[in-house]
């Protein structure tokens, strides 16, 4: 689908990007650039930065070096993940100097938003991105007849993001109510191991997209940078070239994606690709970044920066099905992260807190101009279990240096040459990561009975099925498969069925709740599920989720 994207907005030439937050999928059309996302992980002695930096191809790899405490400090380079990755989801239609802004923007208030989560929302160690659920609405919004009829590029881009700015805003009332409200909590009663199960495991497969078919863009480096990761962080984990330092165990990616980046530089260097057909040299070169030239010294952002919104009602109500899918998504990743850090499932209240504080970020989104809304970077959950260190306090320092460094533009826009397929190669292994962790809910059900059989095998299948066959129609005549007159009403259910988590979800709750419901509570997990539900459900419930400063006393556990 998101090859075809280009040829569907009309408006000028440009060529396509992905932007992949550690999320999320987020797909961004921008003449040829890029995002890169930086997270954070650790343990007692182990720090692993992960923070976003604008790149036209995704960075990875910064520096590693030793603090007076000598604990080691590397900070990675991620894309920020669509995505769900495409980690992101953003259309845009940029000129000139805007290009660099946009970027800035979106490190800034996403570094705004992952503090908030860690520190109010869900706690977890979870860093915000975009979400590829954007997509369809902001494509719907590109190719308003309104905004089509305006002439001058840059007053028509101006146009577009001051309507994508009003549809966030008033979509981010609807996240906003149903999380502060509870009632996300209280249809998560509906939730169970053997519903839980195929939603987080779409998660992460179902950006299969994703991998291997880029990476089979540019085999030359997207192979070997597989390869390579798995060697270091499976095969090489028990070597210790420094004392007592597990280095590959902890730093599989930074050293993967320096080795393949220097090659990929030689490549390209020695003309390897000089005559290639133009689509293998934007997936291979590392020369095709425009970013450092355009990028400023120093930019702050600041809140409607692009003019006052504007509003439609169309548009608010295609953009709240993106509001929608990435709550279902945000879910699915919250219960990958608690299992990664070893933390109990997020109990209906906790859950309920993260979603409305992600609705606040959805309007931050909004204010600012970001182009595209939030959720929860999947790239860096998967992240989480490669290698086997997660802090929050490590999440809320990289959400820091997301901010400062999307203030100082060019020092980012340096990792602009990476080669996106390298960051294909290393989504082969996060997602699916993200996908093993969903089927590992699996050992709290009876995996013997007919029945939970067919829910989790047919809510897999559909899972991904559906919204394959929903992405074969969307093409630059055809826009998706539902075809009315009312085009938000198109755009609200395309973007719904587009969506493997949420389809995933609809089928598994569905089936779990209304086939023999009250004959299958243990095959169905409930007993070791039904403890997680309520905050004082269980002890370590206070350690992993109650608020800082003691604000639980103003705010308690309901």
């Amino acid at each position: 689908m998101y090859n075809l994207l280009h040829k569907y907005i009309p408006i000028f030439h440009f060529t396509v990007c992905e932007w992949h937050h550690i999320c999320s999928p987020l797909l961004y059309i921008l003449p040829g650039c890029t995002f890169s996302n930086f997270s954070i992980c650790c343990r007692p002695r182990f720090f692993t930065f992960f923070f976003l930096i604008p790149s036209p191809s995704l960075s990875l790899s910064l520096l590693s070096l030793t603090s007076p405490e000598r604990e080691w400090v590397t900070f990675y380079t991620l894309p920020w993940s669509s995505s769900k990755t495409s980690s992101t989801a953003l259309i845009l239609i940029l000129h000139g100097g805007d290009k660099a802004r946009v970027i800035q923007t979106l490190l800034f208030v996403g570094g705004i938003n992952t503090l908030l989560q860690t520190l109010f929302g869900t706690r977890l160690p979870a860093v915000v991105g975009g979400s590829f659920a954007y997509v369809v609405p902001i494509a719907y919004i590109i190719n308003d007849s309104s905004l089509l009829r305006i002439e001058e590029p840059h007053v028509r881009f101006i146009q577009t993001m001051r309507a994508i700015q009003g549809a966030l805003i008033v979509a981010a009332s609807i996240q906003i109510i149903l999380g502060y409200s509870q009632v996300w909590g209280l249809f998560s009663r509906f939730f169970s191991p053997l519903g839980m199960a195929p939603v987080v495991g779409l998660v992460g497969l179902g950006l299969f997209q994703r991998g291997f078919p880029s990476l089979g863009n540019c085999v030359e480096i997207g192979l070997p940078s597989l390869f390579l990761v798995i060697g270091l962080s499976q095969y090489l984990k028990h070597i210790k070239p420094m004392r007592d330092f597990p280095i590959f165990e902890r730093f599989p990616v930074l050293i993967c994606v320096a080795i393949i980046w220097i090659y990929s530089l030689v490549l390209t260097a020695s003309g390897a690709y000089r005559g290639r057909p133009h689509a293998t040299q934007i997936s291979c070169r590392t020369d095709r970044a425009n970013l450092i030239s355009t990028a400023p010294w120093f930019k702050f952002p600041y809140p409607l920066q692009w003019g006052p919104p504007t509003f439609a009602a169309g548009h608010s109500f295609a953009m709240m099905s993106a509001v929608l899918v990435s709550m279902v998504e945000s879910t699915g990743a919250y219960k990958a992260a608690s299992r990664l850090a070893i933390a109990t499932p997020p109990p209906a209240y906790v859950l309920s807190r993260g979603i409305g504080w992600q609705g606040i970020g959805v309007l931050l989104d909004g204010l600012f101009g970001t182009g595209t809304g939030s959720t929860v970077s999947v790239e860096n959950v998967g992240l989480l279990g490669l290698t086997r260190v997660g802090s929050r306090r490590v999440v809320q320092i990289s959400a820091g240096f997301m901010i400062f460094f999307s203030i100082l533009g060019k020092f980012g826009a340096v990792f602009a040459s990476i080669p996106f397929p390298i960051y294909a190669a290393l989504y082969c292994v996060l997602f699916g990561l993200i996908g093993s962790v969903g089927l590992s809910f699996l050992q709290f059900t009876n995996m013997n009975s007919m029945r939970n059989l067919f829910i989790i095998g047919l809510s897999l299948f559909l899972g991904i099925s559906i919204p394959q066959f929903f992405n074969e129609y969307w093409t630059p005549h055809r826009r998706g498969l539902v075809q009315t007159n009312a085009g938000w009403f198109n755009a609200f259910l395309n973007t719904i069925f587009m969506s493997p988590p949420t389809v995933g979800l609809m089928i598994a709750v569905f089936l779990d709740n209304t086939i023999e419901v009250e004959k299958s509570k243990k095959d169905r997990g409930m007993p070791w599920w039904v403890k997680f539900r309520t905050f004082r459900g269980d002890n370590r419930n206070e350690e992993f989720y109650t608020l800082p400063f003691n604000l639980n006393r103003f705010f308690p556990p309901t």
